[in-house]
């Protein structure tokens, strides 16, 4: 494997020769797949080949994505599934269950703590949420039936930072695997597994899709855990057959993806194979543009805080610096005077789309308490931090001065 980025990306063989020499990976659409023999048949099915039986199971086009990925990242595994919320759902289901606690950052976004509290707590699962930032509160909170410790990188929208390696020192101790969404900064820059990282959840809808053409999510198990410790007698039971290490790649490819039937389509993987490619590319145009516009909306009176963790002056600056590089993402916030204003400065832009998502070719600007976490009450916006006056934007590939000019004319 290259060192560099785009290298590895590029040269990445495919698994089979394409008849035809293609330099793209086809995309192959078809649902099931032929075999010569009732033996090849059953050997797919079971397992015992690494042919293709049905794509609700595997495709050819979206494991080339996968092993794309696995080259670059030296992951384990790698599982590409129909959304973000996909991926993060199916590996807390995967360590969660009855009588398995998981412990999770009160800080994440919001569809992320309507799962874990609503959906997992429907079937009797607790959700210890702490802060994450306070590193005792978290060991607190972690027993002997805690089955996974989960949290982002840096918080959406918030933008708060947590310290991944004593998170992970903490976690490993318990005999806990350490889940981390890392959507903010991509992998092609940021290597989860160098800080204690186990499993890597990422909406690969943001930058990897390339100009948000399709959604995605992607669950990268590094191999790391030792399954054995796990109070989750499902994983326990598969460690026998698939290894200590290898248990909850096991349940994700031969349990959930089979059963919950969130796999990633073939169209959608090819697009994202193709935004591999100028991932890094377009991600450092995209964060040297949000740098210099945070800086710069800095001298603008108007605007009461700007939040991002490259600025010299935020309080996760150092931290943020150490395990991302001084590039920490295409995101930042800022704060107007009331929430009235924030709407009249969102209406008022020309430039920016007024849209949710993240990591576009296009800037995107969004209310995040009145959308993201509008299904919230007052009391649990101010519990996770979401502020009414506070603006979330996304910046894009376009020239820095119009978006600068942009943010001007509009807060005025």
């Amino acid at each position: 494997m290259s060192k560099h980025y785009e290298t590895s990306i590029l040269e990445t063989p495919f698994v089979k020769p394409d008849a035809y020499g293609a330099l793209n990976f086809p995309v192959y659409y078809s649902a099931a797949y032929g075999f010569d023999t009732a033996k090849a048949t059953s050997d797919a099915f079971a397992g015992r080949s690494m042919e293709h039986a049905y794509s609700r199971i595997s495709n050819p086009t979206t494991q080339y994505l996968e092993r794309r990925i696995q080259q670059w990242t030296g992951a384990l595994s790698v599982t590409a599934l129909d959304t973000g919320m996909a991926a993060i759902s199916y590996a807390l289901t995967a360590l969660a269950g009855k009588d398995v606690n998981i412990v999770a950052s009160k800080h994440l976004f919001g569809n992320s703590v309507s799962f874990l509290r609503d959906t997992l707590g429907s079937f009797g699962v607790e959700t210890r949420f702490v802060d994450t930032r306070n590193l005792q509160e978290v060991e607190a909170a972690i027993d002997d039936h805690t089955g996974g410790l989960f949290f982002e990188v840096i918080t959406n929208p918030q933008l708060y930072v947590a310290d991944i390696q004593g998170l992970a020192n903490i976690a490993h101790r318990h005999g806990v695997p350490l889940l981390a969404d890392t959507t903010v900064v991509p992998f092609s820059t940021f290597h989860a597994k160098d800080f204690g990282v186990d499993i890597e959840l990422v909406s690969s809808t943001k930058y990897i899709s390339g100009g948000a053409t399709g959604l995605g999510g992607l669950i990268l198990d590094y191999g790391t855990f030792d399954y054995s410790q796990s109070p989750n007698p499902v994983l326990q039971k598969l460690t026998k057959r698939a290894g200590k290490r290898a248990a909850f790649t096991a349940r994700i490819k031969t349990e959930l993806i089979t059963n919950l039937g969130a796999a990633m389509v073939p169209q959608v993987a090819y697009m994202e194979t193709l935004g591999l490619e100028t991932l890094q590319l377009r991600f450092q145009r995209q964060a040297g543009t949000t740098l210099w516009l945070a800086k710069q909306c800095q001298q603008i009176p108007e605007i009461k805080k700007v939040n991002y963790t490259g600025l010299e002056d935020n309080p996760y600056y150092e931290l943020s610096k150490k395990q991302f590089g001084p590039l920490p993402g295409a995101v930042f916030t800022i704060d107007l005077e009331s929430r009235e204003a924030c709407f009249r400065f969102i209406d008022n832009l020309k430039v920016f789309r007024r849209a949710t998502n993240l990591f576009d070719h296009k800037s995107l600007a969004i209310h995040p308490a009145s959308t993201i976490f509008v299904h919230f009450n007052a009391e649990e916006k101010a519990a996770m931090d979401v502020s009414e006056n506070t603006i979330r934007l996304s910046i894009g590939l376009e020239e820095p001065e119009d978006l600068l000019e942009d943010i001007k004319q509009a807060v005025k």
